[in-house]
């Protein structure tokens, strides 16, 4: 093969492999050899080229053929086993709409994009913007204040009464591990019995359970005064837990109808089968054969108790599983949610407290609200993108190594999505599933059309989203569940297929410019509600945002 140089002349060939010499420059009629360093140069870059030339082309050749054997592997199996749906198949490949969440051995994507190195160097960047942060604040204090002025006040007070978040914590974590599974075992090894309750009143027991749930962690909040951060965190828990309690009960309702008593040597041969599982070696990431609870109405209180603790909303009685827990791995992600949560506290104190905390004792004009909004666009962004990766990376791959979860795609890639449907779906995988699982998936299962169902689903989020935030800013301002519920939706029947990169740009400029207007308007209630008197002596303070009369008030 003979390889081109710049000039078009053959630098070497591969089969006599003879060494090749520089060519020559003329220059103002003079000739000159070319530098021979710029020579290899050149040459490098040409190989490196080629290299990835045919890399790319042998990748394509092999995910054409591997498809090719797939699709007609799939084909025939369809024919073998049901001949009657091949032709059907045949003109319908597509992945079923309504397919249910299938768990693997899988790493999340940010694991497998900082094996690279020029991934890695990117988070090196992020790691070295905080360090310089945090040394611009300690240089500005020796030089205007003439000491280290580290001020963790406002932190310290955001985490307030812990001792009393970690007792209302236990508490909801023993009524649903114990309550919740205790009164749904019953219900299923009982419903058969001829003297029984109807299933109605399961059902009621039920719904008044979960508002139960819903009701008693938010009087303890209000009742304790619990400041911001520590108020989301029993939020977060209860929506958790909700979640969880529901899946677990969905999960085996069609086990329990089902459910027929058998006879003693069923449960001998079951058991039998039961050790011999047990006896055999698993690979890694392989799903232990549960045997036990064939038959059974309800699983054991050990798969359910796994269940509330590892990092999926989905109820399976197994998941793939890894075969040991990595320290280290565990240790890292940890720090990096304390770096993160700094890192947070850091921007939010450094750039938005200054912008807003007079708020209420100036005028608020158009002006005054375009410049807030713009100035704090781009902390906003960062507290967004600081959270994706404290919560949704480090936090949940933590507790997953933990817990030898093996299956660890809490994201997709959403930072590349063209459109908003296609963010929803992968900016938070965990939520996301349950979402389409329990709520898209079974209204549709029960003959609602399409549109209603994801219409449900965009309000029980939302309105999840801004219960969080009411109950932990302790005022109702529903502007996220306006950006959420409102714009963000409109934004999905944007075009969607064949979408240019433009599209791209298109969603990070409105998420800057979302989350620049979420961050100005609930800072600007918040310090309203400090800078400004109660003038409405009821409960419909809570309803009305003081930031829009607080300045109309002192005027008059």
């Amino acid at each position: 093969m003979n390889v081109p140089s710049t000039d078009g002349r053959p630098m070497y060939d591969s089969g006599s492999w003879t060494e090749v010499r520089s060519p020559d420059l003329k220059i103002d009629g003079r000739v000159s050899p070319v530098d021979p360093e710029m020579s290899r140069l050149k040459l490098q870059t040409l190989i490196q080229n080629i290299k990835s030339d045919i890399v790319q082309e042998v990748d394509h050749l092999l995910d054409e053929k591997l498809e090719s054997i797939l699709t007609e592997t799939d084909a025939f199996t369809i024919q073998t086993a049901h001949p009657e749906n091949a032709s059907s198949h045949s003109k319908s490949r597509g992945r079923d709409p309504l397919a249910v969440k299938e768990f693997k051995v899988r790493e999340s994507i940010l694991t497998d994009l900082f094996a690279d190195r020029h991934i890695q160097t990117i988070y090196n960047i992020f790691v070295a913007i905080m360090i310089v942060f945090s040394l611009n604040t300690l240089v500005y204090d020796l030089l205007v204040h003439g000491r280290i002025m580290v001020n963790l006040n406002i932190i310290s007070w955001a985490f307030g009464n812990l001792p009393a978040v970690l007792w209302i914590w236990a508490l909801m974590q023993m009524y649903t591990m114990i309550v919740v599974f205790s009164l749904f075992q019953y219900w299923a090894y009982h419903r058969h019995k001829t003297v029984r309750l109807p299933d109605i009143f399961w059902l009621c027991v039920y719904i008044s359970m979960q508002i139960f749930f819903l009701v008693f962690p938010v009087g303890f909040v209000i009742h304790n005064e619990l400041p911001p951060a520590s108020a989301f965190i029993i939020m977060c828990e209860q929506a958790r837990l909700m979640m969880k309690s529901h899946a677990f009960v969905r999960e085996n309702i069609p086990r329990a109808i089902a459910y027929k008593p058998h006879s003693d040597s069923d449960l001998t041969r079951r058991d039998a089968l039961q050790r011999l599982a047990e006896d055999t070696p698993l690979k890694n990431g392989e799903i232990k054969p549960e045997l036990s609870d064939i038959g059974e109405p309800c699983p054991d209180f050990s798969k359910y108790l796994y269940f509330l603790f590892c990092p999926t909303l989905i109820y399976r009685d197994s998941y793939p599983r890894t075969n040991k827990v990595h320290w280290n791995v565990v240790r890292m992600n940890l720090v990096q949610v304390l770096a993160c949560t700094f890192f947070t506290y850091y921007v939010f104190v450094r750039f938005c407290v200054p912008v807003f905390k007079n708020f209420g004792q100036e005028d608020l004009t158009l002006r005054n609200l375009m410049l807030a909004s713009f100035s704090v666009m781009l902390p906003a962004t960062l507290v967004l993108v600081l959270g994706f990766f404290a919560i949704l990376h480090s936090w949940l791959n933590a507790f997953a190594e933990m817990m030898q979860f093996a299956d660890r795609q809490f994201y997709k890639d959403w930072w590349n999505v063209k459109t908003y449907s296609s963010y929803y779906r992968t900016w938070n995988i965990v939520v996301h599933d349950w979402l389409f699982t329990y709520i898209y998936r079974d209204l549709q299962l029960l003959g609602f059309g399409k549109f209603f169902s994801m219409m449900a689903v965009f309000v029980i989020s939302a309105t999840m989203h801004e219960y969080i935030l009411t109950v932990s800013l302790n005022f109702f301002y529903p502007v996220l569940f306006f950006m959420f519920g409102g714009v963000g939706v409109s934004f999905t029947f944007l075009p969607g297929k064949n979408s240019s990169q433009p599209w791209n740009v298109f969603l990070w400029v409105s998420l800057f410019i979302g989350s620049g207007v979420i961050m100005c308007l609930y800072s600007q209630e918040w310090f309203a509600r400090i800078n400004c008197p109660r003038q409405i002596d009821s409960q419909w303070d809570f309803v009305t945002p003081r930031s829009w009369t607080c300045n109309f008030i002192n005027d008059l």
